[in-house]
């Protein structure tokens, strides 16, 4: 099968940007056989070809990655892995309790995996720190959307501590948020450094990964699957599919995959002045309340003093974004800033991108065998970081027939549901993602 479409991704990857540069890994040049291909080397990718690599430790594995390792989707989301459930479409993130149970135990089992690699390959505490996260509300509807939400972790029966004005003063260094619902199990990351960290470790354990190796094929080829690039081919008797909403562009989940693109920006390094002005803590990390609202981190190492602020998001089913839509995104990310922090009034975006995000109508991954010999760790609803990195981890393990009790929860949700015919369908998720972020108000 051709793949009717490559990867676009708008804007710098500045998660990698501010660190120091790293040689890029040649493209897929030859001809070659292997046991294990895995297409994709982000969260999923990775984390399928480390457990694969333990599972099978004489096996012959092959990744190969469109863009950069840390420079497509996987690099540019706001470096949250949250443990608890995140539900963007709900308005208090929640959803059913038993459902939610599980969730949480599969979100801690990616987070537990991720930070067991980041000890082995020696990542460093900016790459991976188990630091917990805040909910932030900047007006009354903002505190009602925390309440609805600690009666959730009530009924789950999840810790949580409640932090008002004075107390999110201190953590951030302005008097905007007025109050603030502090959950201990999120890990935070530096998505490019924890990436770098991952892929260098799996490269130490013989597993060949080629960057700049878009598939542009995927054909079977007797009893085995050959993955081509623009030089080469990738012939194993297993694929497994880390590609997130790219899936479909493989012919898989066709009218099933809603692709929608994220947005962010990020400061230029603070200088001594200003880090006095704003004081506060130097690292912490705040998602809204209300769940299209703005997501705000304060981050301090190697790629200096920033702030990031992410907010708005846009339904768009080819996949590609165009330059009018970023400059427009970072006027409003310049708003987001400003109004959260006026004693800082030069203080510049550097960067703005956009990261793509893959969602079902049920809101249930892409998950299994989807084809004989070929495995899918796509569609992830969000949490990609988490989710990608249970779901690249459990794959693997699908694939080479180790059971586990939250295997048989990936295998057991239900088939996605197909989209209404267009025009309705991006209409109707465009007017929904409007009037959220219309509601959200200044939380936004």
């Amino acid at each position: 099968m051709k793949v009717t479409r490559l990867p676009v991704d708008p804007g710098p990857a500045a998660w990698s940007e501010i660190l120091n540069p790293v040689p890029v890994r040649a493209p897929l040049a030859e001809d070659c056989t292997a046991d294990w291909i895995i297409i994709g080397a982000g969260f999923a990718g990775l984390s399928a070809a480390q457990r694969l690599s333990e599972l099978c430790p004489n096996a012959n594995i092959v990744v190969l990655e469109a863009s950069r390792v840390a420079y497509g989707p996987a690099g540019r989301n706001s470096g949250f892995m949250i443990d608890l459930p995140h539900d963007l479409s709900s308005k208090n993130y929640s959803g059913d309790t038993d459902k939610d149970r599980l969730e949480i135990r599969l979100n801690r089992a990616g987070i537990a995996y991720a930070k067991s690699l980041c000890a082995r390959f020696g990542a460093s505490d900016e790459a991976f720190t188990l630091s917990g996260k805040i909910n932030g509300a900047i007006t009354s509807r903002g505190v009602h959307h925390n309440d609805a939400y600690a009666r959730c972790l009530d009924a789950l029966h999840e810790p949580y501590e409640r932090l008002g004005a004075g107390r999110m003063r201190e953590l951030t260094g302005t008097e905007s948020y007025i109050d603030g619902l502090f959950t201990p199990g999120t890990a935070m990351i530096q998505p490019a450094a924890y990436l770098r960290s991952l892929a260098d470790g799996i490269e130490s354990n013989a597993v060949r990964l080629y960057e700049l190796s878009p598939v542009v094929e995927l054909n079977r080829v007797g009893s085995s699957w050959q993955a081509r690039t623009s030089k080469g081919t990738v012939t194993a008797a297993k694929v497994i599919l880390c590609v997130n909403g790219h899936l479909q562009s493989f012919g898989f989940q066709q009218r099933k995959l809603m692709h929608v693109f994220t947005y962010a920006s990020m400061t230029r390094r603070m200088n001594a002045q200003e880090i006095m002005t704003l004081a506060g803590k130097r690292n912490w990390g705040i998602t809204p309340a209300d769940p299209l609202g703005t997501t705000v981190r304060r981050i301090s190492g190697d790629g200096g003093d920033r702030i990031i602020i992410r907010n708005r998001a846009t339904f768009d089913s080819s996949m590609v974004v165009d330059d009018t839509r970023l400059k427009a995104v970072a006027k409003q990310h310049a708003k987001s800033f400003k109004n959260r922090f006026p004693m800082l009034p030069k203080l510049d975006m550097e960067y703005c991108w956009g990261g793509r995000l893959c969602l079902s109508r049920n809101n249930v991954p892409v998950f299994g065998e989807i084809d004989n010999g070929v495995y899918s760790a796509c569609c992830q609803n969000g949490l990609g970081t988490v989710k990608g990195t249970i779901a690249g981890k459990l794959a693997a393990e699908l694939a080479c027939g180790v059971p586990s009790e939250l295997l048989d929860h990936m295998n057991s949700v239900a088939e996605t549901k197909a989209l209404p015919p267009e025009p309705l369908a991006t209409l109707g998720a465009t007017a929904m993602l409007r009037w959220g972020e219309f509601k959200a108000g200044q939380e936004l």
